[in-house]
C-alpha cells in the first residue's frame, strides 16, 4: 500500500504540473483531494490493515494529502501571478493621463442645519448638553409628568427595547439628566439629538429625524422670554421680515404649553401639502416647565421656574432651502445632498 501511495503522489504531481490554466485547477483538486477523490479512497482501505501496519501507511498517508496541498496552493498562485502579468503586459498603460478625481465629502444638510442652530442659541447664551438616544422609562416618560396610565403615551409611537428601555421618543429626557447635574445652579442648555418614532413615513415626517431641545431654569423666568426667544431664534435663522405666530397647546412636561409657527416659505403664506395648506409650518413646541419636572429634576418649583422648547432641524432646513419632502434627507440621493 506503500508503493500505490507513492504512486498516486507521482502522478498527481506529474498531472499537477502539465495545467497552464487556473480554470483547470478545480478539476484537479476534485480528483484528487476531494471527499470522492483518489487519496480519500485510498483512506478508506486502511480499515484493511493489521493493527500493526495501520499507523505508518496512516502517518505516510496523512503527509502524501499535506504535500499534495501545499504544491496545488502554490502552483495556483503562481498560474494567477503569470495570470496578472500577462494582462499587464498586454494593456498599454497611457502615464500621461491624468489621474482620477476624488471628490471631497461634505457635511450632511441636517448637519450644517444643527451646527446653525447650535450656533444661534450659542450666541443667545445656551451651552451644548448632550444626553443619551437609548433611555429608560423612567426618563423618557414617568419623570416627564408621564405615568405609565397617563394617555399622553398614545402621543408617542415607541420602538421598545424591552419593557423598561427604548429608543428616546424625544428629547425632553435630558432636561432631567440636565437639571439634576446642574443643580442648585440655573440652567440655559440646549440638548440636540436624534429621536425616534414608530410612525408613518409622509413628506413631512419621519421616523427618525433630529430635534434640539432647550432648558432654561433660573428666577423669575416668565413666558415672555421663552416668546422673545423664539422669536430671535426665527429671525437670525430666516430673516428678520418673518412671521411668528403663538398657539395654546398641551405637553405633559410644560404648563402652560404653546407651539410655535411661522408663515411657510415654501408657498409664502398660499398653502401646501408641507403646510398642510394653512400657510404656517410649526416650527416646535414649548412651555413652561411643569412644577413636578422641576421637583424630579431636583429644583423647588415654589422658588425656581423654567422654560423648555423641542425644535426639528430637518423642518427647519426645508423651510430654509425650499425643499417640499423630508424623505430626501435620508434617501442617499447624492444629486440633492451634493446641491448643500
Amino acid at each position: 500500500m506503500l508503493d500505490q501511495l507513492n504512486t498516486l503522489k507521482e502522478k498527481a504531481l506529474c498531472e499537477l504540473n502539465e495545467l497552464t490554466e487556473v480554470t483547470q485547477l478545480p478539476e484537479w483538486h476534485r480528483q484528487y483531494l476531494s471527499k470522492k477523490g483518489e487519496l480519500t479512497q485510498f483512506l478508506k482501505q486502511l480499515g484493511q490493515l493489521s493493527a500493526e501496519e495501520r499507523p505508518a501507511v496512516g502517518k505516510a498517508a496523512n503527509e502524501v494529502k499535506q504535500a499534495l496541498k501545499e504544491h496545488f496552493d502554490a502552483y495556483q498562485e503562481n498560474l494567477q501571478e503569470a495570470k496578472l502579468n500577462q494582462a499587464l503586459e498586454s494593456d498599454e498603460i497611457d502615464i500621461s493621463l491624468p489621474g482620477r478625481r476624488y471628490h471631497r465629502g461634505r457635511l450632511h444638510i441636517s448637519t450644517q442645519m444643527l451646527r446653525r442652530i447650535n450656533e444661534i442659541f450659542s450666541q443667545m447664551g445656551f451651552q451644548v448638553y448632550d444626553a443619551p438616544e437609548v433611555e429608560s422609562d423612567e426618563y423618557n416618560f414617568q419623570l416627564l409628568n408621564i405615568p405609565a396610565y397617563h394617555p399622553a403615551r398614545d402621543m408617542w409611537d415607541t420602538f421598545w427595547i424591552n419593557d423598561q428601555v427604548v429608543l428616546r421618543t424625544h428629547t425632553s429626557p435630558g432636561q432631567i439628566r440636565a437639571m439634576k447635574e446642574y443643580y442648585p445652579k440655573p440652567i440655559r442648555v440646549i440638548l440636540p439629538g436624534k429621536v425616534y418614532r414608530y410612525e408613518q413615513i409622509t413628506p413631512r415626517s419621519e421616523h427618525q429625524f433630529y430635534q434640539v431641545e432647550g432648558l432654561a431654569v433660573g428666577h423669575n423666568i416668565k413666558m415672555t422670554d421663552l416668546i422673545g426667544v423664539m422669536a430671535e431664534f426665527a429671525h437670525k435663522l430666516y430673516g428678520s421680515t418673518r412671521k411668528i405666530r403663538i398657539r395654546g397647546s398641551y405637553f405633559p412636561f410644560t404648563e402652560p404649553s404653546i407651539e410655535i409657527d411661522m408663515d411657510c416659505i415654501l408657498c409664502k403664506g398660499n398653502g401646501c401639502r408641507v403646510c398642510k395648506h394653512t400657510g404656517w409650518l410649526e416650527v416646535g413646541g414649548a412651555g413652561m416647565v411643569h412644577p413636578v419636572v422641576l421637583k424630579n429634576g431636583g429644583y423647588d418649583p415654589d422658588e425656581w421656574s423654567g422654560f423648555a422648547f423641542g425644535l426639528g432641524v430637518e423642518r427647519p432646513a426645508m423651510l430654509k432651502h425650499g425643499i417640499n419632502d423630508i424623505r430626501s434627507f435620508y434617501s442617499n440621493d447624492l444629486d440633492f445632498l451634493q446641491q448643500f
